[in-house]
């Protein structure tokens, strides 16, 4: 009956779907249930709460799918509704074909699970409900914290010092949280102490790393006292470095020394690296001999060309000559492993092997091996420099000696550097001839020698201002190596040097295509441009610069410079203040910022800024002059009286200075002290007429009889004044006095006066560019931009005092009417100036 139930479908479907039709309901007849002995069978098994057998599962389980049960639990229940529709009599409730055991018309949408096993016992709630053991905890918190000292180890690589101590620290909690775990579950004796030794050891590297060396010693200490961590011993070296660091050297010696003892004879490595610690520790501490004993150790065990160079230096700080040239010559013994330039040569047509050689020319271990051999070679000749000048009575004969000993060894092409190192020192020296010497030696040597010399030689030549030989020995090393940088760049400065910009120009422009990163190329571009007035593409190369050169306070100056010159103030005012924050010391930059604070019209930071290179360089008469107005402007003359008085006395011969310090006493009240000064002033310039004005007010007021004496001086000084005018008139070519005596008399004053002129004219045009700097309503910001530049670039800004000079005046109101002769009253035969007031004039601003 089974067979007949499951393969019930519908007629003359034979062709379409296998499980077409099985939804579409399907009556039976439940009597039939009473003779499936299948069935019968389940109903008892269920009845009597039995679990059923493997064998009795097969068709009760399919009948129960096709009744739509979901499951063995829900079987006896659902039998049991089945069977009372049966008893009831009622109408037996429709089948729906197979859809409980997920047959339909429409495929399969899951896997086949008739039990529905997968929902109710899925992997994740069966893991869920075992319960977890002590032990799979533990080993889960160490997991974690594996975890957390990787993240630390990695926080520190990448610089991050807070969140490296943080996660050391976090793993320290962790770490003693699961001991505390394991003595409670008694499996103390299964303790990690690997993951102890590196929590303790990582945490006490971050406390290192932060600078917090007393924690970090107190780890270590945990870690060195701890008998059941093996070799914690070498540790010591550790804690030698941090007291090192803390510049205690008597501990620090003792624990290297502590170190030492701990460490096996099998581990040469680290007893020759402590060694070397223990030998740089006498170093700093002043004890050479000492020193020179650890480092001869090293060399006689294990040699290696950084501790011949400590060596060596141990050598000249004890003076000993015979010492150091045998240390030189240890350095030079040292043997290595030559590299062979060879290999990385194609020899074959193979383009595989070419393709090949191509890729390992400039990889990684290519690029370790010359750093070996730069490390090497810089080594060697930083030995040799350094004795070169103290191992014989002249320098030049030391240079020759190590010269001679490095071509016998074999790194004797580094002789060729070290001759050119000897011109350099001879430039020191200032002995030039001997450095054009050395240098024109190499004139026919290989080319990349000649090329180093006669760069060398070119720039020589421009210290001397010898632009002829300058150019001929650029040419011939850019003739020796096209790709020379530096040759480029002197024949671009001989140009620029010339007046001739753009040539200049174009020829850092060739240097920059040899070599993209020649600063000397790039920033000499920078500055042609600027003198070309391009200023965008200086503001390009100056840019690039300052990418590579982040906090070189010469390329952020130049590109204030430009952005200056553009007009742009804001954008100057910001980079001069990052130069600032770089030499925040330099007086001539605090006053450029005061000059833009106060073309911007901010007059509290100008003042700020002056005051500041005041006190850095206090002797800028340009600064004084405008502290002290500043002051005078606020009228605070107590003040300004100690500026000026210090430009007196940098400028004792001009008169300005000596006014302005009697008219801050003045113009504060103290006119005993205006008095004397004015007094003092009449003394050492008896013909200033501005003196001579004060001195009869300060007379008049006072009350003194000075007074009388002063109007009647003050009356020569304007007389013998007027008189030099009309000489100097009537000396000019032209005048209507041709010849005769007046003409005379002219041409022999004209020399002091033509003097006297000049040196006012001079002085007249300093205190007028004084204050057309310090003035910001008479100067826009393009005319400032203007002026800076010129001051930086024409040296022929001012005028030569000794060019002639037009002193000749015209009054434009006419001679002065004739003073009558008659009068109401008789004047004193003695006071020939007593009808006339005297000025109420102030000092000029």
């Amino acid at each position: 009956m089974m067979a007949e139930v499951i393969h019930l479908g519908p007629p003359g479907d034979d062709d379409g779907d296998l499980y077409s039709g099985f939804e579409n309901p399907i009556t039976f007849n439940p009597e039939d249930l009473a003779m499936d002995e299948g069935f019968q069978q389940a109903v008892k098994t269920s009845y009597g709460r039995r679990p059923p057998t493997a064998a009795r599962m097969g068709t009760a389980a399919r009948m129960g799918t096709s009744a739509g049960f979901r499951g063995t639990t829900a079987m006896p229940s659902s039998l049991g509704r089945i069977g009372t529709a049966i008893g009831d009599g009622t109408a037996p409730r429709p089948m729906t074909a197979m859809r409980g055991a997920g047959y339909t018309s429409h495929g399969s949408r899951g896997p086949f699970d008739p039990m529905n096993q997968g929902t109710r016992n899925s992997p994740a709630q069966l893991e869920a409900k075992l319960e977890e053991g002590p032990e799979e905890k533990v080993r889960k918190l160490e997991q974690q914290i594996g975890h957390l000292v990787e993240e630390s180890c990695m926080a520190a690589v990448a610089g991050d010092r807070k969140k490296a101590l943080e996660k050391a620290k976090e793993a320290s909690t962790k770490e003693r949280s699961v001991i505390r775990q394991r003595e409670q579950a008694g499996l103390a004796d299964s303790h990690n102490l690997d993951l102890t030794f590196s929590v303790l050891l990582n945490l006490a590297c971050q406390y290192e790393f932060n600078e917090m060396y007393s924690e970090a010693l107190n780890t270590y200490d945990v870690l060195t006292k701890n008998k059941m961590f093996q070799n914690a011993g070498r540790l010591k070296a550790n804690m030698a470095n941090i007291y090192l660091k803390m510049g205690q050297y008597n501990k620090a010696l003792k624990f290297y020394r502590m170190a030492l003892d701990q460490v096996p004879n099998t581990n040469k490595t680290i007893r020759i690296n402590i060694m070397r610690n223990i030998g740089l520790l006498f170093v700093r501490m002043g004890q050479y001999n000492d020193a020179c004993s650890s480092f001869e150790f090293i060399m006689s065990e294990k040699p290696d060309f950084k501790t011949g160079l400590d060596l060596v230096v141990c050598y000249f700080a004890l003076s000993d000559k015979e010492k150091m040239k045998a240390g030189l010559q240890r350095l030079l013994s040292i043997p290595f492993e030559e590299e062979d330039e060879d290999k990385y040569t194609a020899t074959s047509d193979d383009p595989q092997s070419n393709l090949i050689l191509e890729a390992i020319k400039n990889d990684s271990l290519r690029k370790i091996e010359r750093q070996r051999r730069q490390e090497i070679e810089r080594c060697i000749l930083t030995a040799a420099k350094l004795i070169s000048p103290v191992i014989e009575d002249t320098y030049s004969e030391g240079y020759n000696w190590c010269v001679e000993t490095i071509k016998s060894s074999s790194h004797s092409e580094l002789a060729n550097d070290l001759e050119i190192n000897k011109a350099v020192m001879s430039l020191k020296q200032r002995e030039f001839q001997e450095a054009v010497d050395t240098l024109k030696v190499f004139e026919k040597k290989e080319s990349r020698v000649a090329s180093s010399a006669a760069t060398n030689l070119s720039f020589l030549y421009q210290l001397q201002n010898n632009l002829e030989e300058a150019e001929k020995y650029a040419t011939s090393a850019h003739k020796a190596d096209g790709y020379n940088p530096y040759a480029l760049v002197n024949l671009g400065n001989v140009f620029y040097l010339r007046g001739d910009i753009e040539k200049a120009r174009e020829r850092y422009l060739e240097a920059l295509d040899c070599d993209a990163s020649c600063v000397e190329a790039l920033y000499n571009l920078g500055l042609a441009n600027k003198r070309l007035g391009r200023l965008e593409e200086a503001l390009d190369a100056f840019y690039k610069l300052q990418g590579t050169m982040r906090n070189d306070a010469q390329v952020l100056y130049q590109i204030a410079t430009v952005y200056e010159a553009m007009g742009s103030l804001d954008q100057a005012l910001e980079w001069y203040l990052q130069v600032l924050s770089i030499e925040p010391s330099d007086p001539q930059l605090l006053q450029k910022l005061g000059i833009l604070s106060e073309i911007q019209s901010d007059r509290q930071q100008a003042f700020q800024y002056h005051f500041d290179s005041y006190r850095y360089f206090p002797s800028n008469l340009i600064v004084l002059d405008w502290l002290g107005t500043y002051y005078l402007e606020h009228q605070v003359a107590e003040q300004a009286v100690k500026f000026f008085e210090r430009a007196t006395l940098m400028q004792p011969g001009e008169v300005k200075w000596h006014l302005m310090v009697a008219a801050c006493h003045r113009r504060s009240g103290n006119l005993q002290a205006a008095l004397s000064t004015y007094k003092n002033i009449h003394i050492r310039f008896p013909e200033n007429i501005e003196c001579l004005k004060y001195l009869v007010r300060l007379c008049s007021d006072l009350g003194l009889k000075e007074a009388q004496e002063y109007t009647i001086e003050l009356k020569k000084a304007e007389k013998a004044k007027e008189v030099r005018e009309q000489r100097a008139h009537s000396s000019r070519p032209g005048s209507r006095f041709g010849s005769g005596r007046v003409t005379r008399m002219g041409s022999a004053v004209s020399a002091e006066f033509e003097t006297r002129a000049s040196s006012g004219v001079a002085r007249a045009r300093s205190a007028a560019s004084a204050r057309t700097t310090r003035s910001s309503s008479a100067i826009s910001s393009g005319r400032q931009t203007k002026i800076s530049l010129e001051e930086l670039e024409a040296s022929d800004q001012y005028p030569s005092s000794q060019k002639q000079i037009d002193a000749s005046y015209i009054d434009p109101l006419g001679p002065a009417a004739e003073r009558p002769k008659t009068g109401s009253r008789k004047l004193d035969p003695d006071d020939e100036f007593a009808d006339e007031e005297l000025g109420d004039d102030l000092l000029p601003e």
